[in-house]
Order: structure tokens, then C-alpha cells, then sequence
């Protein structure tokens, strides 16, 4: 039989060894998985479509110009980069020959209304000497015959007065077939805008493109003060579009820059490229012009809003797992899989319709193996 000292140093012994094995198995557990959570809360969700390759941003109207006729350039007005304005001269052919042609016209011209106003006079003059034989005809002093006379005469006259009023008309439509060739040696801005290409140099024939034989623009003007972004979109997301929906654009060359716009056209067909899939071409307008001046080519990329529902409880769509499930942090910093019912999604948010409340923290990466359903886990702080 043991004495009292006796168990009092056994029973300190294996309080001991028992505190010694639980701080071994304590310090030398695996510690519980760090993880990212977020937090449920309340906010907007929307179903978007994008661009399947990038977009491009062009102008509202850019045109690639070339005189009416073909010649060698005299006068190059402007170069690249320079702003015109609506109805500025850019380039003129050489039309000397033209030139001549109008000033002859012009000489025409003047002799046949000098021609014209000698005959009219001559007719007018006609016209009293018949009034005057009629007169004395009628008191026997002339023939019957010689009023005839001249009744006729004035009539010859006043009709040769008419010819030399058509030849007027015929000389003056002589100088507008010239001048109009003349304009076609002159090429004009049709609108105001920016010379973003000038295609030859003084000296140089250019010649206006043969239908069906594309030829490089004389000039090509741009208007860049109306842009808007033209993008490729999935022949499947097609239906779900429709204008006036509103979109987002970003660009590449301003990367954290989102800008408000509108879908304003929806090609009427389905572009086939080859090796790629098929797309609807479909064009964007900037709600507000940007500040900074945009160059037509950039490319940008467009989100068009098909719906939009404020005020829901969302969660991180990256935190819905394959089968719909999301693992919660419950007690005991443990996680439990709740199955969810969703309504509206995009890439980033997609709405609960039930499964989860305000404030419940979801488990945002399934990157790590060990991390399932049951297991205990350590929140990761936030920086």
C-alpha cells in the first residue's frame, strides 16, 4: 500500500507528462489554414455582354478623298496633321488647258451679248419703222405692200434677236462645263476636320480609284470630333442586345479609365472570319466626350449592360463553386457548404435570391486542397 507522499509524486508526475504531451501535440499541430473571406452585403448586380477581340474606335465620319480627274499636282495646300475647315482647297491638278477654255468661253460669251444687244437694237428699230409705214399706209402715202414690207423686216429682226439670246445662253452654259472641269482638278474638305494622310507630293499624277481597283487616298480627313467604338460581340450574346442599352468603354491606352456610353447600332448580319468565331459588329457611342483628345484606331473594349438590379444581396461570383455551392464561415471558425439560389450574375457579382444573409463571410479561393467543407480555418486579415 502506498503511502500519502507517494501518490502525491505520482499524481504530479502524470499531471506533468500529461501537460508535457499536450504542449507537444500543441505547439506541433498543423495551424488551420489561412484563407480570404468576403463579406455579404448589399449592392447592384448586372448582366453584361463584352467584346469576344478587342474594338476599335473610329470616327463618325472620315473620309478618303481624290479628285474627280485624274493629273499631275501644282499645289499641295495642306500636310498631315493640319486642322481644315468645310470647304478649304487641300490639293489643285494642273488645268491650264481648262483655264484657257473658261477664259475663252468667257470672250464668247461677251461677243455674243454684244451680238445680242446689237440685234435686239436693230429689232426694236424695226419694229418703229413698221409702226410708222403702217401709219402712212394707212393715209395712202405707202403701198399696202411696202407696210407688208416692213412688218416682215421688223419680225426678221426681232427673231434674230432671239437666236443671239440663245447663243447667249449657249456661251454662258459653255463657261459652267468649264469651271465644273475646272473644280474637278480642285479637291475640296467637305467637312471640318483633321489631315490624318496626304498620298503624294507636288509633281506626282494621282488619279481617282477605277471602280472595283481600291487606289491609296489622295487625302484622307478625319472628323474627330464625333468618336465612337465599334466592337465584335458573339453571334450568341446577338439578341440580347438592342440600342440605346447602356455600355461601358475602356481603353488600352487609358487603363483605369472607365467611360459612359450608349449602344447606338447593331449590324444587321453575322461577320464570318475564318478560324474564329462568328460576331455581330456592334457601335458604342461616348455619352460625354472625353477630355483628352482620342486618336481614331485606338483600341478599346465595351460592356453592354443588358440588366441591371440595385439594392440586392450579391456575392463574389469567383466564390460559387462548380456545383453552386459556397463555403461559409461558421462557428468555431469552421466552414460549412450552403447551397445557393441565384438570380442575375456577371463575371464579378451575381445575386442571392436565398442561401445566404447580410453579413455572412464566404470563402473566396479554392486554391488550397485541404480547404473543404468541416475544416477549421484562420481568416486572413486584410492589408
Amino acid at each position: 500500500m502506498f503511502k500519502p507522499k507517494t501518490w502525491l509524486r505520482l499524481v504530479v508526475v502524470v499531471l506533468i507528462g500529461a501537460a508535457l504531451v499536450y504542449s507537444g501535440w500543441r505547439f506541433t499541430r498543423p495551424a488551420p489554414p489561412e484563407v480570404e473571406l468576403a463579406t455579404i452585403a448589399r449592392g447592384t448586380v448586372e448582366a453584361t455582354v463584352v467584346n469576344t477581340r478587342a474594338g476599335t474606335v473610329k470616327a463618325c465620319r472620315r473620309a478618303k478623298l481624290a479628285p474627280g480627274a485624274g493629273g499631275q499636282i501644282v499645289k499641295l495646300w495642306v500636310k498631315e496633321g493640319d486642322r481644315v475647315k468645310a470647304g478649304q482647297p487641300l490639293l489643285e491638278l494642273w488645268n491650264h488647258d481648262l483655264a484657257a477654255q473658261r477664259e475663252l468661253a468667257t470672250r464668247q460669251l461677251t461677243t455674243s451679248e454684244e451680238r445680242r444687244r446689237e440685234a435686239c437694237i436693230m429689232a426694236a428699230n424695226a419694229r418703229r419703222d413698221a409702226g410708222r409705214t403702217q401709219q402712212l399706209a394707212a393715209r395712202g402715202f405707202v403701198s399696202p405692200q411696202g407696210g407688208e414690207n416692213a412688218r416682215a423686216e421688223a419680225r426678221a429682226r426681232q427673231a434674230s434677236c432671239d437666236a443671239l439670246a440663245a447663243d447667249v445662253k449657249r456661251a454662258q452654259a459653255q463657261i459652267r462645263v468649264t469651271v465644273a472641269g475646272l473644280e474637278r482638278t480642285t479637291l475640296t474638305a467637305p467637312f471640318a476636320g483633321i489631315v490624318a494622310q496626304v498620298t503624294g507630293e507636288v509633281g506626282e499624277y494621282t488619279t481617282p480609284s477605277p471602280p472595283g481597283i481600291p487606289t491609296p487616298p489622295a487625302v484622307d480627313l478625319i472628323d474627330d470630333t464625333c468618336l465612337y467604338v465599334s466592337a465584335p460581340m458573339d453571334e450568341v450574346d446577338a439578341p440580347k442586345l438592342k440600342s440605346g442599352q447602356p455600355a461601358r468603354i475602356t481603353l488600352d491606352a487609358l487603363p483605369g479609365q472607365i467611360f459612359p456610353g450608349r449602344v447606338r447600332r447593331i449590324a444587321p448580319y453575322v461577320t464570318e472570319v475564318e478560324k474564329q468565331a462568328r460576331t455581330v459588329d456592334v457601335e458604342v457611342d461616348f455619352d460625354t466626350p472625353p477630355e483628352r483628345v482620342l486618336l481614331v484606331g485606338y483600341s478599346a473594349d465595351v460592356e453592354a449592360i443588358i440588366e441591371r438590379r440595385a439594392n440586392v444581396l450579391r456575392v463574389p461570383t469567383q466564390a460559387i463553386q462548380q456545383d453552386g455551392t459556397v463555403l461559409v464561415l461558421g462557428k468555431d471558425d469552421k466552414l460549412e457548404a450552403r447551397s445557393l439560389k441565384t438570380g442575375l450574375a456577371n463575371w464579378a457579382f451575381t445575386e442571392i435570391v436565398s442561401g445566404l444573409n447580410a453579413g455572412d463571410r464566404v470563402l473566396l479561393s479554392f486554391d488550397q486542397e485541404d480547404v473543404k467543407a468541416g475544416v477549421k480555418v484562420k481568416p486572413k486579415v486584410a492589408p
